[in-house]
């Protein structure tokens, strides 16, 4: 390829509403135009990015049994509606009527539709196992679009699903998708971990992400060091004390402080480690009449360390809980507790409340929480003396840097990652709603175990860039890479033998199957060097007047800090072993 026939679009300035890295450089080197908030163009230099990432994912998908088919875009809401997720997504779950007025959605996901291909098409316990895939537009409107590409609000995404007889062969199934995806992002050139995750709203068993390690990266990757351990900040558990909780050295007293509303200030005060302090927080249930009304709310404690915070996808999942609940309002606040926010207590509240203490919590003695009553906190409080025990004694909280691995193996250490892709163990969750089922060998009916597994295509540029970057612009792997190899020629329209040894040693390449361009503008050479720079390609040669007549050329990896002199004769072989190796 030619620069001239191309087309090559870069910036010498992000425009002002580029927040991130990668947003940044991807308008810069003209992979991306906006059209509109969280919805781009990808420009011919971005789609060769795209293409690149989708062969390999094809090939990785097809060497692991799955069957590529294409899902429609614009689906009927009855299949929504019987999952129950037409209603319970939400507004990011974008609704359109057509003429006639009948509803449909703009997909964010298809486990409906390909669901309803499955009950239709297998029938039998002959026709399982199945894995079907596609790639294709999704969109989800998101509240707030931004970081371009990573999140926006169309996107193109990688989704399969398997279909099995039983949970053991579905979990066979999940296995084979998760050695498949740990092939493809090394193929891709991506340092990645695979984290044990929260199912979501997409429900099911059984789940782990595949984080791109950046240190922008959105999502709090926990790990052990020393062992297999890793898991995202929602699903890391922080393991109890093992010490026995200490016994009561301090008498219980109502302490002033003043204007101290918060656990830091508070301990600052006191002059007290911040691990002394508890924190309260107060969520609540609501019950509602088959019209949908609240009929009764119930109040529940929450109580923390004052140095740690609540994970709310942990606490979701407590009984009583996990049906859904909200942050107290004010005014049930005042109710329950005679006080405002700020000092919060477990002890003397005026109506009762349901107490649920993290594991640290529930093994302190001797700590310090708020004493319902503005200016004031309890200080020497102790379980079983002060206070009754807790109701619930559970794991609430996100887990820190340097305290045990669940394994026991080791402390965790904490990194930061980019969601890429995120692989589902669904079991019925889907089959049941919809009544998927095939024959067995009895002729009974049974319904089918599933798997969902996607990848966001487009979001892995944006990963990869957040990854892969310098001063100078992207730093693209060579199997992402828009081309492999740039050929800068110094003169191209100014020096006949610049140009025919350019020429030929592009058409050489090319033969070689190299993905390959030749710079044939006629930039100065700071300029041409620039744009390649900033839109990452790993590899360039470098072809002058000077070095011809010191029979050489140059060549330079993206990541090399110096160029290496080459014969011209050579150069093909020597980009052909650096490119397979």
């Amino acid at each position: 390829m030619k620069a001239t026939q191309f087309f090559v679009s870069t910036l010498k300035e992000a425009p002002a509403d580029a927040e991130v890295v990668s947003h940044k450089l991807m308008m810069r080197a003209g992979l991306i135009k906006r059209l509109g908030a969280g919805i781009y163009s990808y420009m011919p230099m971005g789609l060769r990015v795209i293409r690149k990432v989708e062969q390999i994912i094809r090939e990785e998908m097809n060497r692991a049994g799955a069957v590529e088919l294409l899902m429609p875009v614009v689906q009927p809401a009855e299949l929504w509606q019987e999952t129950g997720r037409f209603e319970k997504m939400g507004p990011e779950l974008l609704r359109v009527k057509d003429r006639h007025e009948r509803d449909f959605i703009i997909q964010p996901t298809s486990e409906e539709v390909i669901t309803d291909i499955a009950r239709q098409e297998l029938r039998s316990y002959r026709a399982l196992p199945k894995n079907f895939y596609h790639i294709q537009t999704k969109f989800r409107d998101e509240r707030r679009p931004r970081f371009g590409v990573m999140r926006g609000r169309e996107f193109t995404m990688k989704d399969a699903y398997s279909f099995d007889r039983d949970a053991e062969a579905a979990g066979a199934s999940y296995q084979r998708m998760y050695d498949a995806y740990v092939r493809i992002f090394e193929r891709m050139g991506l340092s990645f971990r695979a984290v044990a995750a929260d199912t979501g709203a997409i429900g099911g068993d059984r789940s782990h992400e595949f984080q791109v390690i950046a240190d922008t990266g959105e999502d709090a990757i926990v790990y052990c060091p020393d062992s297999d351990y890793a898991a995202n900040m929602e699903l890391a558990e922080a393991v109890a004390p093992k010490a026995p909780r200490a016994a009561a050295a301090q008498p219980l007293a109502k302490t002033p402080t003043p204007d101290r509303s918060t656990c830091q200030d508070v301990a600052a005060l006191l002059d007290i480690p911040l691990q002394r302090t508890v924190k309260s927080l107060v969520l609540a249930t609501d019950e509602r009449n088959d019209k949908g009304d609240v009929v009764k709310a119930t109040v529940w404690l929450l109580l923390v360390r004052g140095d740690h915070q609540l994970n709310e996808v942990k606490a979701g999942k407590l009984p009583g809980l996990k049906e859904g609940f909200r942050f107290a309002t004010v005014a049930e606040i005042e109710s329950h507790f005679g006080c405002k926010p700020g000092y919060l207590g477990p002890i003397g509240t005026v109506k009762p409340v349901k107490v649920i203490a993290d594991r640290t919590v529930a093994a302190m003695s001797d700590f310090v929480c708020g004493a319902n009553e503005a200016d004031f906190h309890y200080t020497g409080v102790n379980w079983g003396r002060d206070l009754p025990e807790p109701d619930a004694v559970a794991d609430i909280r996100n887990v820190t840097e340097g305290e045990p691995s669940p394994d026991g193996k080791g402390v965790l250490a904490i990194q930061r990652g980019i969601e890429v892709g995120h692989v589902f163990f669904l079991g019925t969750k889907y089959s049941a709603a919809m009544n998927a089922t095939y024959l067995d060998e009895a002729g009974k009916p049974q319904l089918m175990q599933m798997g969902c597994y996607g990848i966001g295509v487009t979001r892995i540029l944006g990963a990869a860039i957040e990854q892969g970057h310098d001063e100078r612009g992207i730093v693209w792997p060579d199997a992402m890479a828009p081309f492999s190899v740039v050929i800068c020629p110094i003169g191209y329209d100014r020096n006949a033998e610049v140009k025919a040894t350019a020429d030929a040693l592009h058409a050489e390449l090319e033969a070689l199957g190299i993905d390959v361009m030749l710079d044939d503008r006629g930039e100065r050479p700071g300029a041409m060097f620039a744009d390649w720079e900033l839109i990452g390609i790993p590899h360039r040669l470098v072809i002058s007047d000077r070095g011809l007549k010191e029979g050489r050329i140059e060549y330079q990896g993206r990541r090399d800090a110096q160029a290496t002199p080459l014969a011209p004769a050579e150069a093909a072989a020597h980009l052909k072993g650096v490119l397979t190796r």
